[in-house]
């Protein structure tokens, strides 16, 4: 399966340090074999003024990617019972992962936070695989879905204000420039359980898939995020475009940002991956190719005029 993956987290311009998180895990990192072919994609969101939130985010991801290490290594008793579906085994695994991540870090806080708000974190994962995107989210961490130059499919927020939309007592505009849009409703680790959304989406060749944090979401509208999606190039450029997109609106948050281009065509692949090259050392390349030039022909005027 050919995917174009690139993860990239920025400090944001307002914040002194990052609580964000992210994970790209293929079909090759040891241990995780749910899935043959694909990648396991991972973002989340330490919880800002609460204690560790780096550590929370960190952790989160950490836990989730065990979890499907260890189901991978699954005992032969669990072997022998009676086959899942795969759609509900892979989402029975991030489910378990979530839950296992929220059990971990809610234990960690009763131990040894003693003061503050306890630490807690946005959990947002993806199994990539050739035919569907399998994806569980707790939080206002984002999944995109693109085809053909449009949302197809995107995650549900579970942050205040998205609350507030849904019951009719605030509009989405209001919403978006609320001071309150940055409180969730749903996060790992600062209560006993957690309930985690969950999809299928059926994926064709060419779509692109973008999970981010509410640092890309609060700071760009959805129209404006498509048209970076639409601008081309590698899966790199277009995750570098959209942390700049985020900071040049003022960047008031950490921001992290995985894009996946999948199953493009091979040719597409190497033609996206050397303009890139081109676009980062053409002039190099171009002083190169002139002084190479320019020693061609004064070795050349030198050997015309000794034969004179």
């Amino acid at each position: 399966m050919r995917i174009d993956i690139a993860a990239q987290t920025d400090i944001g311009l307002r914040k002194k340090n990052n609580e964000d998180y992210c994970g790209v895990y293929r079909e090759d990192t040891p241990g995780l074999e749910l899935f043959e072919e694909g990648a396991l994609l991972c973002v989340a969101d330490g919880l800002g003024g609460h204690v560790g939130g780096a550590m929370a985010s960190k952790l989160a991801v950490s836990i989730l990617k065990d979890t499907l290490r260890q189901r991978a290594g699954a005992s032969d008793e669990e072997d022998d019972e009676e086959p899942k579906d795969t759609d509900d085994g892979i989402l029975e695994v991030l489910s378990a992962g979530i839950t296992r991540a929220n059990d971990s870090i809610h234990q960690t806080n009763r131990d040894l936070v003693t003061s503050g708000r306890p630490m807690g974190t946005t959990l947002l994962a993806v199994v990539v695989t050739p035919g569907d995107a399998y994806v569980a989210n707790v939080g206002d961490s984002r999944c995109y879905q693109f085809r053909d130059g449009e949302i197809v499919e995107k995650t549900e927020d579970h942050s205040w204000v998205d609350e507030q939309v849904k019951l009719g007592l605030m509009s989405q505009a209001e919403a978006e420039s609320d001071r309150r849009r940055n409180l969730v409703t749903r996060c790992i680790g600062t209560h006993p359980e957690v309930e985690s959304d969950t999809y299928v989406w059926p994926l064709a060749p060419g779509d692109k898939l973008l999970l981010c944090t509410d640092g890309l979401v609060n700071m760009a509208k959805d129209e404006a995020i498509r048209d970076e999606l639409l601008a081309g190039g590698t899966a790199a450029e277009t995750a570098q475009r959209l942390i700049k997109l985020a900071n040049d609106n003022g960047g008031r948050d950490n921001i992290t940002v995985i894009v996946a281009h999948v199953s493009p065509g091979l040719f597409e692949l190497i033609m996206l991956h050397a303009g890139a090259f081109l676009r980062r050392h053409g002039k190099t390349m171009l002083w190169a190719l002139s002084a190479l030039a320019f020693g061609a022909v004064c070795f050349g005027a030198g050997y015309w005029v000794r034969g004179l």
